[in-house]
């Protein structure tokens, strides 16, 4: 690997780590990187979902105030992102690789008009309701939905934050964007690492890409954490829909 491959490499974990922090989507700052240097479409894949996995947990260090008090809401959501996590790696090695990208621009863009109409949505739902609803848990609609995302996580992971701040915005309405968005952070890193702990096992990691993505996407989650929790709620969501948007038109 030549030195401007490396720092290419580096600069996109850098980058990708700081966007999955704040909003989700890194992976397409560093799998078209891997793509354009000649790594083939499941190994680039594969390499930076391992790669991604420091970040994630860098990003949910740096949002442990936010978490504080989410520990009971957060196992249920945790188990069934790491149960789609796992079946969505095995999709990946067992299916062909374009089997489900033809649908990914669809689910991204479900996600975006989601978290546009998330709080106007989440106003109607609560107010068509006749008794208080526990606002503390997902529920099993919730829940179910983070497995998908879960799947889809471990399937591409592309915009999978994205997927999980609006079903997370809709499933505990109310809440602080910011809060939700830290429980992103350690939902989609979960989904991350088993979904690496499998390719580990059963796929080829490119481990030198896998290194300099997780060196640079420590960097970025720590960059990511620091200033993405400044954001206000009309800011982060902004950000979301231009992060999203980006996604889509780079996937088409």
């Amino acid at each position: 690997m030549s030195l401007p491959h490396a720092l290419g490499i580096f600069g996109a974990g850098i980058v990708a780590g700081t966007i999955n922090t704040v909003v989700g989507s890194g992976t397409l700052f560093t799998f078209p990187v891997l793509l354009a240097f000649g790594y083939a479409p499941v190994t680039a894949n594969v390499s930076n979902t391992v790669g991604l996995v420091p970040g994630s947990v860098a990003g949910a260090i740096g949002y442990r105030e936010e978490l504080r008090g989410q520990t009971h809401r957060g196992i249920p959501l945790a188990i069934a992102s790491v149960l789609g996590g796992i079946v969505g790696a095995i999709l990946l090695l067992s299916l062909p690789a374009s089997a489900f990208k033809t649908i990914v621009p669809a689910f991204i863009a479900i996600a975006l008009v989601l978290i546009v109409v998330q709080p106007r949505l989440a106003r109607a739902l609560a107010a068509g309701r006749r008794r208080p609803r526990d606002h503390d848990r997902a529920g099993p609609v919730g829940t179910v939905a983070t497995f998908g995302s879960g799947v889809y996580g471990g399937y591409f992971g592309a915009a999978q934050g994205i997927l999980l701040l609006a079903i997370l915005g809709l499933s505990l309405e109310g809440e602080d964007l910011q809060r939700i968005n830290a429980l992103k952070v350690v939902l989609a890193g979960l989904v991350n690492l088993v979904a690496g702990v499998v390719f580990v096992f059963s796929a080829h990691v490119a481990w030198l890409p896998a290194l300099l993505i997780a060196v640079g996407s420590i960097i970025g989650g720590v960059l990511g954490a620091r200033y993405g929790r400044r954001l206000r709620p009309g800011a982060l969501r902004a950000l979301i829909v231009a992060v999203g948007i980006f996604a889509i038109v780079r996937l088409l």
